[in-house]
């Protein structure tokens, strides 16, 4: 059974999205085992404590240091113990202590192909606002492990979503979330799970 700790920031669209597949059986052999945000009003508490799941808040804005806040984060993610611990629109920088701790057992979803718009300052709202300046006609999610970089670690899963002529970029980023980021999130920890996700030589390989 793999436990998951999900990190989240807001609204919460990712995690529901892993709470309905594991419920569901989209996601097998996998637990929740808690909720961290960095932000007391974020709804996605709400939506843990709908399901019964343990969840909390660490807010970088009740410490007087990053250090302090870093590592009090971190005691709380390893009080339960996970075995993947999965960044569903958090914004918080990941303290590299952890990164090391938990090397290849942090994903993220990324609402862009990645390498393109991806990296620092693109994140939310602007990722989708750069691509329709760009003027592409393609966009997407990525699915990464996590490392050292700003949207750098190896790919895992990604999936197209077109472009169309009237989109804004709040209705892109919908589309984005409904089109790719909410179906590859669950199927990368489905994966994860069944041991179908390893890492060579920087490069995440998926068997399914």
């Amino acid at each position: 059974m793999l436990d998951v700790v999900v990190l989240v920031s807001g609204g919460g669209t990712n995690l529901q999205a892993i709470i309905d597949a594991v419920e569901s059986g989209g996601i097998t052999n996998t637990r929740i085992a808690g909720v961290i945000s960095n932000n007391k009003n974020a709804y996605a508490l709400e939506r843990a404590k709908k399901h019964g799941i343990e969840s909390r808040c660490v807010s970088p804005k009740d410490f007087t240091s990053r250090e302090e806040f870093n590592e009090r984060f971190q005691e709380a993610v390893e009080e339960w113990k996970p075995d993947l611990i999965v960044l569903a629109g958090f914004l918080v920088v990941i303290p590299p202590s952890m990164i090391e701790r938990y090397r290849n057992r942090i994903i993220n979803i990324h609402p862009s192909l990645i390498p393109a718009f991806c990296g620092t300052g693109f994140y939310g709202l602007k990722v989708h606002e750069a691509a329709l300046k760009r003027g592409v006609k393609v966009v997407g999610a990525t699915v990464h492990f996590v490392d050292e970089g700003t949207d750098t670690g190896p790919i895992i899963l990604q999936k197209a979503v077109e472009v169309e002529p009237q989109d804004t970029p709040e209705i892109l980023q919908r589309r984005v979330m409904e089109q790719a980021e909410w179906k590859i999130l669950p199927e990368a920890i489905d994966l994860i799970a069944n041991g179908r996700v390893s890492v060579s030589g920087g490069r995440a390989v998926v068997s399914r």
